[in-house]
């Protein structure tokens, strides 16, 4: 799953897998227009080729070019349409599905990341300036984030 989170002038980006809710890549750009389509397009591009993949993502990637390079990629786009006043890009060979339906429901999942990154890891107010420290910083808590995920499934199990 990838979304986003505004940190000062950057964005935050994450792929989260959904089985486990465990974050598998972070990354920051500068806030602008198409930061979050070009980010997702640069993390489904680290992922390795193999079986085919989906991946999930909130109505702002619902766009003809995204879902194509994904679909490229053997990436199979989970996004959530975005039918106000137009078109989704992403059809019924993809909405059909049962897995289409179970992505949507584990959507908010990266919510709850973001969440717990605000309020436990400290990005509320990050006090570095400069993409490389705050994507340091943004990488840094994630791993925080994963340590404490596992010791949570640990426990279940």
């Amino acid at each position: 799953m990838l979304f986003l989170n505004k940190l000062l002038g950057y964005l935050a980006h994450v792929l989260m897998e959904n089985r486990n809710g465990l974050l598998v890549q972070t990354f920051v750009t500068e806030a602008n227009g198409r930061a979050e389509r070009e980010a997702a397009m640069l993390m489904a591009e680290a992922i390795p080729m193999g079986k085919r993949v989906t991946l999930g993502g909130d109505k702002n990637y619902d766009t003809q070019e995204l879902v194509g390079e994904l679909r490229g990629m053997n990436i199979t786009p989970h996004v959530a349409q975005n039918n106000t006043h137009r078109r989704s890009a992403v059809d019924e060979r993809t909405t059909r599905h049962e897995g289409y339906e179970v992505s949507q429901r584990k959507r908010k999942r990266v919510e709850q990341v973001f969440g717990w990154m605000t309020m436990v890891g400290g990005l509320r107010k990050v006090k570095l300036r400069g993409m490389d420290k705050v994507g340091w910083l943004f990488t840094f808590t994630g791993a925080a984030y994963n340590l404490c995920r596992l010791r949570n499934l640990m426990a279940t199990t």
